[in-house]
């Protein structure tokens, strides 16, 4: 991170004192050396890249609030873990479990850490990115197919968002077939979250097979480690305190 002691003000720029805004400053024994400031500089532009969520963009490790002994704490725990190891690591995660329980709040949190660490991450919530695929093929629209899908083949770490969410048709089943087998062909980590789970709790619940299909749930299976939250909605538990 930068020094904030370095920089001065200009009358528009601040200017890092050590290598005057060159990127390069003079070390006495190594000779020119790249600046501090110019990985302070990409980890601000690899964090806007992330495309994390106005309503995510302060989540963390620190601000995840879990009892001790629970299923989020074990999720907590494999995320950090996760972020703590990346690159060393050949599988992503799958959080799966009910609404609230702070699935994207982890999943944010690991892209935030990679993403100080120079690592390209991208969130994308799946029925938007799908909605952004569709809107692709209207003649009149300025993005196409491949510069909607570029930033989610090419980041080293890929956060999707609400997998199953979307009513599984065809097309939907298709495409999400194409990013991800793309991704598990490019052996590229990518963690999930989705409010399905493999086997049903209640008569008339969808398991996650059913809205994915079979060939991607084998997928998955090789390309993360399932981690189950099973706790209360804290939507409500502020809603309570609220009231």
């Amino acid at each position: 991170m930068i020094d904030e002691g370095k920089l001065r003000k200009t009358e528009d720029t601040e200017v890092c004192k050590d290598c005057f805004g060159t990127g390069t400053k003079v070390d006495p024994v190594k000779g020119a050396t790249p600046c501090p400031c110019l990985r302070g500089d990409r980890a601000r532009k690899l964090i806007v890249a992330a495309r994390i969520p106005r309503r995510y963009e302060k989540c963390s490790f620190a601000n995840f609030n879990c009892e001790p002994g629970t299923s989020e704490e074990n999720a907590l725990l494999q995320a950090h873990q996760l972020a703590r190891e990346y690159p060393a690591v050949d599988r992503g995660l799958i959080f799966m479990g009910p609404a609230g329980v702070g699935k994207t709040h982890l999943a944010v949190s690991i892209i935030r850490d990679l993403t100080e660490k120079g690592f390209a991450s991208v969130f994308c919530e799946f029925g938007s990115l799908l909605k952004q695929i569709q809107d692709s093929y209207n003649p009149v629209s300025k993005s196409s197919e491949l510069k909607v899908l570029a930033p989610v083949f090419q980041a080293d770490v890929l956060v999707l968002d609400e997998l199953g969410a979307t009513v599984p048709t065809d097309w939907v089943r298709d495409t999400m077939y194409q990013i991800i087998n793309r991704r598990y062909n490019d052996n590229k980590l990518t963690i999930f979250t989705t409010n399905y789970f493999d086997k049903p709790r209640s008569e008339k619940e969808q398991v996650l097979e059913d809205r994915i299909g079979t060939r991607l749930r084998s997928r998955l299976y090789e390309m993360c480690a399932k981690v189950v939250m099973d706790g209360e909605d804290y939507r409500k538990r502020l809603d309570v305190r609220r009231r």
